[in-house]
């Protein structure tokens, strides 16, 4: 069973990104471990800082795990900072850090009618950036997404159905 670890973009617990990653971690259930990054633990990214143990666990999951999956909402039309100084520590070195080759799948939210389409596209220019290996496929972009969470859930199934039909495919292209 793949390894896959799911990194939300979003620090605040009631959000629809990570509605979303509770909602696909538990969707795979049987179907691949997941496990879920937390990204607010890391502090500002500083190349002076050569051994923080937060960073060090994040470097190894990304390390560990067969797949990422990137769940980000859309800030002023971008990625979130928090998720941009993840992916910064984790990017050395340059050309050769654990995402060299790394399978990556990218889904985004967003309170309006795109979706996050344009976190998405920016998210997906820095993976490509990184040398990552950003999964082809039909984006999952959820709009009006705090419509679509309840209980801390995403419940909407027409859109749970239709990232599971797109990730599905990403999960057994692991293993």
């Amino acid at each position: 069973m793949p390894e896959i670890l799911i990194v939300p973009g979003s620090l605040r617990e009631a959000s629809s990104s990570r509605a979303t990653a509770r909602t696909l971690a538990e969707q795979l259930k049987g179907r691949a471990a997941c496990t879920t990054a937390d990204v607010g633990k890391l502090p500002h990214y500083n190349a002076d800082i050569t051994d923080d143990p937060e960073v060090a666990a994040f470097v190894a999951q990304v390390g560990a795990a067969d797949g990422v999956i990137f769940v980000t909402p859309e800030y002023n039309y971008s990625v979130p900072g928090v998720l941009k100084n993840a992916i910064d520590w984790a990017s050395r070195p340059a050309y050769a850090s654990v995402f060299r080759h790394k399978p990556c799948f990218v889904v985004s939210t967003s309170g309006g009618a795109l979706g996050g389409v344009r976190a998405q596209a920016h998210l997906k220019y820095i993976l490509n950036g990184m040398l990552a290996r950003v999964y082809a496929a039909k984006e999952v972009v959820i709009a009006q997404a705090n419509a679509k969470v309840s209980e801390g859930m995403l419940t909407d199934e027409g859109t749970i159905a239709f990232a599971l039909a797109e990730i599905g495919p990403f999960v057994d292209s692991l293993g």
